[in-house]
């Protein structure tokens, strides 16, 4: 229950409200944290005496002399459920230290009450976890596997979908922050768990897709106002809980794209997206050494092409937008045409440009080279 991290945390926290030294024992007399790091591993029979006593125990400069690695000052007994699990040790002369040695001792045992609840909290966040790894990976569920779900008061009976989070942050108490922080927001019906350091989980009753995406929405909103992080979220479609692992790959292929466009992605709108993901690194590099390879030396013509597609082939709009004239864009799909034998004018050759672009966009950097 005291193990040395959690009783070094009390002492780095004791030691900001006063000078003297502190020390923490086990129920054996064993130092095991102290602000002289001399002391740790040593035998405490002061300690000792508190914690089989029940009380707190006075230690005299005479004791320094006749007592076992102690010196002058008090100790008094860490209680947890009205049991001693240990014991706080001030060094100082008693009449000086006295009058705080209690409210130290109500301090620290509320830390250790605070230590146990996120523990435990740790501990059901875990058998969550574990429950969603077996639900996703086994479709065979056996009877241990539905008394599970029953503890936990899953629900494997009504359909769902499944959304996958990704935060780009590799600090591990951020991470916990975020996610305490979108769980938060949520309601107790919802399920949500940790997936891996930067990746988190919701399992979601079906509701409308506008409704879905309003709340998502929100959601993400107010996650990257706090944190100043982006959030990404894949949406798979809506299953029978026995075929979930389907919407985990839903939700995976649309995280994917998210990921790229900084955009809440459904499943259900990928297009051709759901090929990029299946296409091989060398037919990838084949296809855009075919194809655009000779436009990647030039910002200028990729911005060009990229805004005449998003402004579906209108020449004013893609002139206005580029604040150029629209003989300058003439001259400019030209040389697209002569850099890559592809006429953005024409349907079957605007397909492939943009198809080389996604290809591009999704499975590399900006200023990536072709060999």
């Amino acid at each position: 229950m005291l193990f040395p991290d959690l009783a070094n945390k009390i002492v780095r926290e004791v030691r900001r409200l006063i000078k003297e030294n502190i020390i923490i024992i086990n129920i054996q007399g064993v130092i095991i944290a102290s602000t002289d790091v001399e002391r740790i591993g040593q035998f405490h029979e002061g300690a000792l005496r508190c914690a089989k006593q029940k009380k707190t125990v006075i230690i005299t400069k005479e004791d320094e002399r006749r007592l076992q690695g102690v010196k002058a000052g008090m100790n008094l007994p860490l209680l947890f459920h009205d049991e001693v699990i240990g014991v706080i040790g001030i060094t100082g002369e008693p009449e000086n230290i006295s009058q705080y040695g209690e409210i130290l001792r109500k301090m620290t045992e509320l830390l250790i009450h605070e230590n146990y609840f996120l523990e435990q909290l740790e501990l059901e966040h875990r058998s969550y976890e574990a429950f969603v790894f077996d639900w996703l990976q086994n479709t065979d569920w056996s009877s241990s596997f539905l008394d599970r779900a029953k503890t936990l008061g899953i629900d494997l009976y009504k359909n769902k979908q499944l959304i996958l989070f990704s935060i780009d942050q590799n600090d591990t108490m951020l991470q916990r922050k975020i996610w305490q922080h979108v769980r938060n927001l949520l309601t107790k019906e919802h399920l949500f768990v940790r997936w891996g350091n930067d990746r988190f989980i919701l399992f979601t009753a079906t509701n409308s897709k506008e409704q879905t995406y309003q709340f998502l929405k929100r959601l993400k909103q107010d996650c990257e106002n706090s944190f100043s992080i982006p959030l990404y979220i894949g949406i798979g479609q809506s299953v029978t809980p026995s075929n979930m692992n389907l919407s985990y790959e839903q939700a995976l292929q649309a995280l994917s794209v998210s990921l790229e466009t900084k955009k809440i992605v459904f499943n259900e709108d990928l297009r051709l997206e759901m090929c990029l993901q299946d296409i091989s690194a060398e037919t990838r590099e084949q296809f855009l050494r075919r194809t655009i390879e000779n436009l990647l030396s030039s910002p200028e013509l990729m911005h060009t092409l990229r805004l005449f597609i998003d402004y579906n082939q209108s020449y004013k709009q893609t002139a206005e937008q580029l604040h150029i004239h629209i003989n300058t864009l003439h001259y400019r799909l030209k040389k697209i045409e002569e850099h890559t034998e592809l006429d953005p004018k024409q349907f079957k050759d605007l397909n492939i440009l943009y198809f080389s672009l996604l290809l591009l966009d999704n499975h590399t950097k900006n200023n990536d080279k072709l060999d």
